[in-house]
């Protein structure tokens, strides 16, 4: 089995998450299982926090040698790999940029793009705030390890793809103290109007007001329950970006990742490709740190409490604006891809809702950036058909250069 394992990251910390993952694999017996191999390809952007291309490289060697390969992938080899494929006659111009161009869509299929060369089996993609651990409610909470490659390896043979689960803090909206200023039915109507068919009101309204923006990990869960199989609603199979594995000796590498430009979405997009694949859910948690306050975990030293997330902060509030923002630029296409036929009365309820909102929402938080949200809506659904046509090309492009990904491997070496 040869096992690939996908990150996507941008941030200095990917040292203390390769150890912890590193360690993981160790503790389970994956290393020194003669079986299975383990390769790392690793996509780094250093504009999203200014880093350098070190902050990826500079590992702990000893734990490196415990891998059978590391590859990494800048903007530069990537756009190496662009042209070779231009002058192969694989893709033209136009069709590598919509598969590996910038974006965090586009890094995700290098990633599944140069696993399949590397002839790898699975692809597990982690992200580089989620930790293994599950996260139980208690005073103190219960933390409990969790072998997240082991709980997708036992159940992807039958799948083409798995998904785990998330605890911790998955969603970037805060403990919200209603007043006159927001009430829970005004507050409702914003998330009503940023929502999907899974992401609805009533799926968060636990969380958001009795655990203060904090998912805690099923203990039912945790001890072992089955995987299940993931139903198809308008067409989707709703699975997380990360703590994500692919089957790629099955149909799980055969479609692309997309966002439209500006928005993120990128997951959600691939659940639209997935009605004839099989999709299974594991048992397995991460721990979402996505305010990165509990960094501690990944030198072992585990947290007595999970706080709530202060909407007061102005941190906090900065990235739940963005988050919502983010959500306003790819729900005009993803209503037009999976229910067209509402397209227009789901898009006029949603300006009515943000023209409603916004001033107050702007004035609770005490940022203009909510004001933004029509604006933004109005401008993303102008540009839907356009959009649109860059996704249907996005997914052509992949099936047309997949082929020759899978006829022409990379040795089995450092890339």
């Amino acid at each position: 089995m040869k096992v690939g394992i996908g990150f996507v990251t941008g941030r200095k910390g990917f040292k203390h998450i390769f150890r912890t993952y590193v360690n993981n694999w160790n503790e389970h017996g994956f290393i020194e299982d003669p079986s299975t191999t383990i390769r790392l390809f690793v996509a780094y952007d250093l504009s999203y926090f200014g880093t350098n291309a070190s902050d990826y490289k500079r590992v702990d060697p000893l734990l490196a040698k415990k891998l059978d390969g590391l590859s990494y992938f800048g903007s530069t080899r990537i756009s190496e790999e662009r042209r070779m494929l231009v002058r192969e006659g694989v893709l033209d111009s136009s069709e590598s940029e919509l598969l590996f161009g910038e974006g965090y869509g586009k890094k995700r299929n290098a990633v599944v793009w140069f696993a399949i060369r590397a002839g790898m089996d699975r692809l597990l993609f982690i992200d580089d705030d989620e930790y293994p651990v599950a996260v139980q409610r208690g005073d103190p909470v219960h933390c409990r390890g969790q072998s997240i490659l082991g709980a997708h390896l036992f159940a992807s043979p039958e799948a083409d793809v798995t998904h785990g689960r998330h605890c911790g803090y998955i969603s970037p909206i805060p403990k919200i103290n209603f007043n006159s200023d927001l009430t829970e039915e005004t507050f409702a109507a914003l998330i009503g109007a940023l929502s999907n068919d899974i992401i609805s009101w009533d799926a968060i309204r636990k969380v958001v007001i009795g655990d203060g923006g904090v998912t805690y990990a099923d203990p039912r869960i945790v001890d072992g329950l089955p995987p299940e199989e993931v139903s198809s609603i308008k067409g989707m199979k709703f699975i997380s970006g990360a703590n994500l594995c692919l089957n790629l000796n099955r149909k799980g590498g055969d479609s692309p990742f997309f966002n439209p430009p500006g928005a993120r979405g990128e997951d959600t997009f691939l659940s639209t490709c997935l009605e004839d694949r099989k999709v299974l859910r594991v048992p397995a948690y991460t721990f979402h740190d996505a305010f990165l306050r509990y960094q501690p975990i990944l030198h072992g030293v585990l947290p007595r409490r999970l706080d709530p997330v202060d909407a007061q902060d102005p941190l906090v509030v900065k990235r739940f604006a963005k988050a919502a923002i983010g959500w306003v630029r790819y729900k005009p296409l993803l209503t037009y891809v999976t229910d067209r036929s509402a397209f227009e009365s789901t898009i006029e309820s949603m300006s009515a809702t943000f023209k409603r909102l916004g001033p107050g929402l702007a004035s609770y938080f005490k940022t203009d950036e909510f004001r933004r949200l029509l604006p933004e809506l109005e401008k993303y659904t102008r540009k839907v058909p356009e959009h649109h046509e860059m996704f249907e090309r996005t997914k052509d492009a992949w099936r047309k250069a997949l082929p020759w990904a899978k006829a022409n491997p990379t040795p089995s070496t450092v890339l």
